[in-house]
């Protein structure tokens, strides 16, 4: 059980709008913050089509797109999180603008509202330390896509207390995802080994050492992987995975992470990957959760 009624999630990006999906669909009243009412237009758009295919796929019983979609609602308001009885970040990872986001949360959120980030390279300590409630701040790094995948890192900060921890595990449970407790350390358990990973997976590109289809599928087959590396990084993005990269080795000092000219190249000619229709692959259909 868990006492967590209204969530709330701030940005309505590819991460943000999976993370609105998962609460929702578990029967959460969910409230998503973006400062753009185009992004919110897409992604309730793409939200409704997602639970649509869902239900007719029998992954979700009959009239439950509906259920879920009316659990849903956007805002352009942050004083509107002043409902939420959790508010979730999930907005680009730069420090300053979060403490902004959290600072502007602190005013509007009573002292209930418990704080989190899905930041996935970002001490939460230090996030934390900016949101004006240290003590009820807690990472939730969800995995992307948020809406298929369960597995949720869960970390505290140095000042986060017992009772928020637990109320936050419990409430991940709630959703139907798989917490698992991990230190407040650059890129917990995850990314900790996938950035560099996905790094490694580019220089073979800049190298010429095979295309992408074919490092794709090698790791896909010899691995198991449901998803080549290459694949991930269109469906991330190249300027999202540019800040992952100058956070994690910004923190660390880690060779392998730093960020490999060949981003910052892609993000100059616009090949940012799925949601621009290029990136290491070709894409037809550009919509954010795919047909």
């Amino acid at each position: 059980m868990t006492n967590i009624q209204t969530v709330g999630v701030a940005g309505a990006g590819t991460m943000g709008a999976g993370i609105a999906i998962v609460a929702a669909r578990a029967g959460f009243r969910t409230i998503v913050f973006d400062t753009r009412q185009e992004a919110l237009d897409h992604a309730k758009e793409q939200t409704s089509a997602f639970l649509k295919k869902s239900e007719e796929r029998g992954k979700l019983p009959a009239g439950g797109a509906a259920a879920a979609l009316g659990k849903w609602e956007g805002t352009t308001k942050l004083e509107d999180m002043a409902r939420c009885d959790l508010v979730i970040e999930a907005i680009f990872e730069d420090i300053k603008v979060k403490h902004q986001l959290f600072s502007e949360l602190n005013k509007h959120c009573p002292e209930k509202t418990i704080f989190a980030s899905n930041t996935s390279t970002i001490s939460i300590t230090e996030i934390a330390g900016g949101s004006g409630r240290a003590d009820r701040f807690v990472g939730m790094h969800f995995c992307l896509p948020a809406q298929l995948m369960k597995l949720i890192e869960m970390s505290p900060g140095m000042n986060t207390s017992p009772e928020t921890f637990d109320t936050a595990w419990k409430f991940a449970q709630a959703m139907g995802q798989k917490p698992v407790a991990t230190q407040d350390t650059p890129g917990f358990i995850l990314n900790y080994f996938l950035i560099p990973f996905n790094n490694d997976a580019i220089r073979l590109v800049e190298q010429g050492v095979a295309d992408p289809r074919d490092i794709d599928i090698a790791v896909k087959t010899a691995l198991g992987y449901p998803m080549g590396p290459l694949e991930l990084l269109d469906l991330v993005g190249m300027d999202t995975q540019k800040l992952l990269c100058e956070a994690m080795h910004g923190l660390t000092q880690e060779s392998r992470a730093a960020c490999p000219p060949l981003v910052r190249r892609m993000i100059a000619a616009n090949r940012l990957g799925k949601k621009t229709g290029v990136g290491f692959h070709t894409y037809g259909n550009t919509k954010m959760f795919g047909a």
